[in-house]
């Protein structure tokens, strides 16, 4: 597969996309500071994947203010050099491109995501969200749909190709990438907005 550069990538989503969700480009990616000031101050759907109850609130406002102390590992080490060619898949299988934009929501601005693949499909728009795993998953961990349910609030869109590559010990194992849509669940979306605005709340009461 030719893969091309994240910047490529990005010049491409941006050509692509149009109208009203155009305008909720707040970066990219690669504008390293205003990206990570944007997501200090807001919630992103990294955030979000972690909101699973009312005690998760505090765990994320406090990850906020002290900065998380996760750096990486040998598993996202994995994740970051595998992406460039799970993208390149993704674009020819299923014609959707690496995204790399941090957007907004069109009600709140502090409400975020940063979707790894987007499409514009005449007046649809799709996401993609791609992972790596050393486990053969049965069905999708919950935090990562809760993550994928914020994506499709945030940008505002109804369903998200979801993509994983199994590895063990860091060899892949298949020949391609496995994938299954999901849909929106309005319901599971009310709630992490919920748990989203209790999050900004106690971080502007700090």
């Amino acid at each position: 597969l030719h893969v091309r550069s994240r910047r490529q990538r990005q010049m491409c989503i941006r050509d692509r996309v149009s109208g009203e969700l155009a305008d909720r480009i707040v970066c990219a990616a690669e504008d390293t500071n205003r990206w990570l000031q944007a997501r200090r101050r807001g919630v992103t759907a990294t955030d979000a994947a972690r909101l699973a109850s009312a005690k998760s609130v505090r765990s994320v406002v406090i990850d906020k203010v002290q900065g998380g102390g996760f750096v990486g590992n040998a598993y996202t080490e994995h994740g970051r050099k595998r992406e460039p060619q799970i993208v390149e898949w993704m674009r020819q299988r299923h014609d959707i491109a690496g995204c790399g934009l941090l957007i907004r929501a069109a009600d709140n601005e502090r409400h975020l995501a940063t979707p790894d693949g987007l499409a514009q499909w005449g007046d649809e728009v799709v996401l993609a969200e791609i992972k790596t795993t050393n486990k053969d998953w049965n069905r999708i961990p919950p935090k990562y749909l809760r993550q994928v349910w914020w994506q499709q609030y945030v940008v505002g869109v109804e369903r998200t190709l979801f993509v994983w590559e199994v590895h063990h010990n860091f060899v892949v194992q298949d020949a391609e990438p496995r994938a299954v849509w999901i849909e929106r669940d309005d319901a599971q979306i009310e709630k992490l907005v919920r748990l989203a605005d209790h999050v900004l709340e106690q971080l502007d009461s700090l």
